[in-house]
């Protein structure tokens, strides 16, 4: 099956995340697989380097690029710019600058947003011009920190076209968006972007379109009385803080209140857990033997202009999030002539053969060169799962056409916004619009996240 099903959760244009951690999830479990069949042979062949299986390859590539375009063949410094508390923990930011460091004639540096100066009117780190800058935060952050630090260096270098992502992403970098695309202008997009969005709607009194087209007169009582098929998410927001979801969160009036209160919600259509769901062979602990367990899946696609980097497969609850404890699942290219979810079923079946106590030395081993890789988030280690997610060669080439379609859908919502159809929609601060204004995309330098809840064909029945 070339094909694969689901749908997006979210989208990311402001500043994702995850382009350094498949890297090392590949790395640690292409050991991990490779000590399993040495204690029974699945009989399944994988390629774990596969170069969509390493999206910060084509990042670091990207970054080099628009420095180039800038400055051409001459020498600069490339700055990871992020919140100074985050700098001594998120790893995969860390390895970014080193990895950048390593280029001829490029310099990197993470460093904290009020570091920056001016010198002889350029944006400078320690008294050397910036040429780039990619910000690990997203705009509403950037002025919280400017009326505490006075940032203005930063603002500069985002009038100067330096930071990526490109400011005038940010409009159109929320939830929210998503009801365009179900909405009356659904005739704009790319169908399978359309088909692959979840109905979503602005939270609030009112009355809209329901998900088969049909009238909503009162959409808050609409969504008291259909909560078991849905979700209610902050329209700009991570790591599912504010999240409501039907059949998890049972009592609706709270859910509704809070949604009503907080303001600025979106109510969403609930994507079956089944659809993006799998079952893993794993390691019981607390009982010392092996059992089978079931995992919803998360699969961040990460793309830019002309190109896809690659793929973050994480796993976890509802919702699914590295930070909240979930964690991450390396990915194997098939290369057996064989189907995905046999492929999977016979993965599974040989895992749970085995050993217990054998396997808890590959996990031992696993856990140990995690933490040897300083492989944490914010909030500690990551969990790496002992069976590696399965796609086909052939679903890999239909997910590099859904993120060229995706990015060129990402367009239309900006040129829409420039044209001021979706002012309706949008509420952000002025301060931050003025800024988005600023430093307009335009399909320029970027890196766009998808969070998709999709299958690949082993998902549970």
């Amino acid at each position: 099956m070339d094909d694969f099903q689901g749908y997006h959760s979210e989208w990311n244009l402001g500043s994702p995340g995850g382009w350094d951690y498949q890297r090392t999830t590949q790395e640690i479990g292409k050991e991990v697989w490779e000590r399993l069949n040495r204690i029974s042979d699945t009989g399944i062949e994988l390629d774990f380097d596969h170069p969509l299986l390493y999206p910060v390859r084509g990042f670091a590539d990207m970054l080099v690029e628009a420095h180039r375009q800038r400055e051409g063949s001459n020498p600069g410094l490339i700055c990871l710019v992020a919140e100074e508390e985050t700098l001594r923990e998120v790893t995969e930011n860390q390895n970014l600058v080193d990895r950048l460091d390593k280029i001829d004639g490029i310099s990197g540096a993470l460093l904290a947003p009020h570091w920056l100066e001016l010198g002889n009117g350029r944006v400078c780190y320690k008294g050397q011009p910036v040429s780039t800058i990619f910000m690990d935060f997203n705009t509403d952050v950037l002025l919280d920190l400017h009326r505490k630090y006075d940032l203005t260096p930063l603002l500069q270098a985002v009038r100067e076209g330096r930071v990526i992502n490109p400011r005038g992403t940010e409009p159109i970098n929320v939830k929210s968006m998503f009801e365009v695309l179900t909405g009356p202008y659904r005739g704009r997009f790319h169908p399978e972007t359309v088909s692959r969005t979840p109905w979503t709607r602005q939270f609030y009194q009112r009355s809209t379109e329901g998900p088969q087209g049909e009238l909503i007169k009162d959409l808050v009582e609409w969504t008291r009385i259909n909560w078991s098929r849905l979700v209610l998410k902050p329209e700009r927001g991570y790591s599912g803080k504010g999240v409501r979801v039907g059949e998890i969160d049972c009592n609706v009036d709270d859910c509704i209140k809070l949604a009503l209160s907080a303001g600025d919600y979106i109510v969403q259509e609930r994507i079956p857990l089944n659809t993006w769901a799998e079952d893993n062979a794993d390691v019981d602990a607390d009982n010392r033997k092996m059992r089978m367990a079931r995992f919803q899946t998360d699969f961040r696609c990460l793309f830019g202009p002309d190109r896809v980097f690659g793929f973050l497969c994480r796993f976890g609850g509802v919702p699914t999030n590295v930070g909240s404890g979930g964690g991450v699942q390396p990915l194997g290219v098939l290369k057996s002539e064989t189907g995905v979810k046999e492929a999977v079923d016979k993965i599974n079946h040989t895992i749970l053969e085995m050993d217990y106590d054998k396997v808890m030395e590959v996990v031992e081993a696993r856990d140990q060169r995690a933490i040897d890789e300083k492989f944490t988030y914010l909030l500690g280690p990551i969990k790496i799962a002992l069976r590696p997610r399965i796609v086909s060669s052939g679903q890999l080439k239909g997910l590099e056409t859904y993120c060229r379609k995706l990015w060129e859908d990402c367009l239309t919502l900006e040129k829409m916004w420039m044209d001021s159809e979706l002012d309706h929609m949008i509420n952000i601060d002025p301060e931050e619009l003025e800024i988005a204004k600023s430093q307009p995309w335009k399909g320029s330098y970027a890196i766009i996240a998808s969070d998709g809840l999709f299958s690949f064909g082993a998902h549970p029945e």
